[in-house]
């Protein structure tokens, strides 16, 4: 990715965090943009933001409920649904 698209993609990223007043959150871009083109190619493409979404409410609920610390939720919320676009791309190749 260029880097102007990067800044674009961080600047937004800060944007979105100071608007809904969690700012400090650190959010793995990369990780999740290949999370969302996993889920867009392996699965459907409308799974892209879906996938994003449920991962980062997963990580947000573990987080609040004291699950988890907030790295290692949200690895462990992209670990499952990485696992699950895997699977779904394999059933999906075998019919």
């Amino acid at each position: 990715m260029d880097d102007d698209r990067q800044k674009l993609l961080h600047e937004w990223t800060e944007k979105m965090l100071t608007a809904f007043e969690i700012d400090g959150t650190q959010v793995d871009i990369d990780a999740l943009l290949a999370l969302a083109g996993k889920a867009a190619h392996g699965v459907v493409r409308p799974a892209a933001p879906l996938t994003t979404f449920v991962v980062g409410y997963a990580a947000g609920l573990a987080v609040a409920s004291g699950q988890a610390e907030e790295q290692v939720a949200m690895r462990s919320a992209i670990a499952v649904a990485d696992a699950l676009c895997d699977e779904t791309a394999a059933e999906g190749r075998a019919e």
